[in-house]
């Protein structure tokens, strides 16, 4: 096969014997841990612990199965009936029976006293009931709630011991809910100005309003350089927002202003 592919099928060379050779496999990857595996699956392994059945004695050959073994069986006789009756007899003996001139024991009362049980016999009370067809159907009078029976409560009327006791857990995290809103409401109120306090202030607003215009008065007429205007900006925007504020504190009496600040 490599002669045919290096050269042409009708060259010589194809004519030399080539040695054909033999591509030698690659050893079997074994691991390393072999040894190990098979060391811990001697060391677990239990006696009948795969599926199968478990091993058992096989029966000997001398309690093989017999014929009618398997058959019921009556019990055993017993001394007859007959015979228990003649024992019976001669050992305990009923007493004789009572002539017509015997009187009979008087205030000896028996286990089960039939006479009263018969005498004293209640006739029961037929159910109340009341027919809601015209074919005669009834039903129980009791569970049909016409019997006025709740109103005869000792407790009818009252409101029940577990709602008075919600309605006062109700009402005290009403309260406490209020509280709370109250407090939050009180520590984020605004901050009244006093008079004496506003007119500081204004007092201080007007005083920084003049050293600005003092500055701004001694600025030149001329202005040519950016250092010069940038001044004078600086200056008009500083007056300007103070004017804004002192017309504010003049303007406005009552001056709420935060707490934090």
């Amino acid at each position: 096969m490599m002669s045919e592919a290096l050269h042409p099928p009708e060259s010589a060379y194809n004519l030399i014997p080539v040695e054909e050779t033999k591509k030698e496999k690659a050893p079997r990857y074994v691991s390393k841990f072999r040894p190990a595996v098979i060391l811990e699956k001697k060391l677990i392994k239990e006696p009948i612990r795969t599926m199968g059945p478990a091993r058992v004695e096989l029966p000997s050959t001398e309690n093989f199965l017999k014929k009618h073994s398997k058959e019921p069986k009556l019990p055993e006789k017993t001394q007859s009936s007959k015979d228990v009756h003649k024992t019976c007899s001669f050992t305990e003996r009923k007493p004789p029976v009572p002539t017509r001139n015997d009187r009979p024991l008087m205030g000896i009362h028996t286990k089960r006293d039939f006479l009263k049980e018969t005498a004293v016999v209640v006739p029961m009370k037929p159910h109340p009931t009341y027919v809601d067809t015209n074919k005669g159907h009834k039903q129980v009078l009791e569970n049909s709630g016409l019997v006025p029976k709740f109103i005869m409560k000792k407790d009818y009327g009252r409101v029940p011991v577990y709602l008075q006791q919600y309605s006062k857990e109700e009402k005290r995290a009403r309260e406490e809910y209020e509280n709370f809103v109250k407090g939050e409401w009180e520590q984020r109120a605004m901050k009244h100005l006093t008079e004496e306090e506003r007119q500081t202030i204004l007092k201080n607003l007007k005083e920084t309003w003049d050293k600005l215009h003092h500055e701004y008065q001694a600025l030149p007429l001329i202005i040519e350089t950016s250092s010069q205007r940038a001044t004078k900006d600086r200056l008009e925007r500083g007056m300007k927002q103070l004017e804004d504020d002192i017309s504010l504190f003049e303007r406005f009496k009552i001056i709420y202003i935060p707490k934090d600040n």
